[in-house]
């Protein structure tokens, strides 16, 4: 296990998904494993990010009590027509546990990739106000307003990059560890019946038989639409570059685990990322 302790991180995008990297990051330092270098698009960047200026368990706290009130809180809603959320609102809270930060002064090498669409290509934040590359990595086309920095119209990394394997900063004999929340496997639902539910479901399914649901699927919405267009773009895109890049170890979080902004799902999030880690790892070590 010597020759694998040193770990070079990437972190994909993928909307509230994203929180899964947390558990991933767990898991790797539960099995003794140094993170020497992150990479990261969209939600990948702002855990990476997060991580590297150590301050993990600070962010875990914080998105672990959100409820849907308390995320429907933070989107700074506006009438603007390049995005209804002004997408500052997250970030000046991350500030009041975070403190001001540059990427030059992280802990651990860091990189936050955006994509410019004015000159439409990728941009790579290496140093500068960390604040700045999140923001901009996270802002989802047509959702959060693109971060405008001089002549540049930034938005979300995962829109030419989701999985940016290019631009991790490799040292030697390190293990390259993909962790991928958009990955096409099955997803097992998270377990939420209690004892008094199960009790009710006797008289559920008396209800649902005198009351049958309309089972006819509603036109997809304005939002629904984008957000889906932009996903599955994203995912097609993560599938090609994963099977180019050849990792040393896959970390597959299922892309149907939650919607892009259920940040209230974080605690089963954090799980699904753990098991799945470990599950990778066992898999990687029984393989050797």
């Amino acid at each position: 296990m010597q020759d694998r302790k040193k770990v070079s991180l990437v972190l994909s995008s993928g909307g509230a998904r994203g929180v899964a990297h947390i558990g991933v990051i767990e898991a790797l330092e539960e099995s003794g494993f140094e993170i020497v270098s992150i990479a990261g698009s969209s939600m990948g960047a702002v855990v990476g990010g997060v991580y590297a200026a150590g301050k993990l368990p600070e962010f875990k706290e914080w998105v672990c009590n959100f409820d849907k009130i308390d995320v429907f809180k933070l989107m700074d809603f506006t009438f603007s027509t390049q995005g209804f959320v002004r997408g500052d609102k997250v970030f000046n809270e991350m500030k009041k546990f975070m403190g001001d930060i540059s990427i030059e002064n992280l802990n651990i090498p860091f990189r936050a990739v955006a994509t410019d669409l004015i000159k439409k290509q990728e941009v790579v934040f290496t140093s500068g106000d960390l604040y700045t590359a999140l923001r901009a990595s996270a802002a989802i086309p047509s959702v959060v307003k693109p971060c405008i920095l001089g002549d540049q119209y930034l938005v979300d990394g995962g829109v030419l990059n989701p999985i940016p394997v290019r631009h991790i900063e490799r040292l030697e004999n390190d293990l390259l560890v993909i962790s991928d929340v958009n990955a096409n496997v099955p997803h097992i639902p998270e377990k939420r019946e209690h004892a008094d539910k199960r009790k009710l479901l006797p008289w559920l399914d008396r209800w649902n038989t005198l009351f049958p649901k309309n089972n006819k699927q509603k036109a997809p919405s304005l939002f629904d639409l984008i957000n889906s267009s932009v996903d599955l773009m994203q995912d097609r895109i993560s599938d090609f570059i994963v099977e180019e890049s050849r990792p040393d170890i896959l970390i597959k979080v299922s892309r149907d685990t939650c919607a892009t902004f259920e940040f209230y799902r974080a605690p089963h999030l954090i799980s699904c990322g753990y098991q799945e880690c470990k599950q990778a790892f066992y898999e990687f070590d029984t393989a050797d």
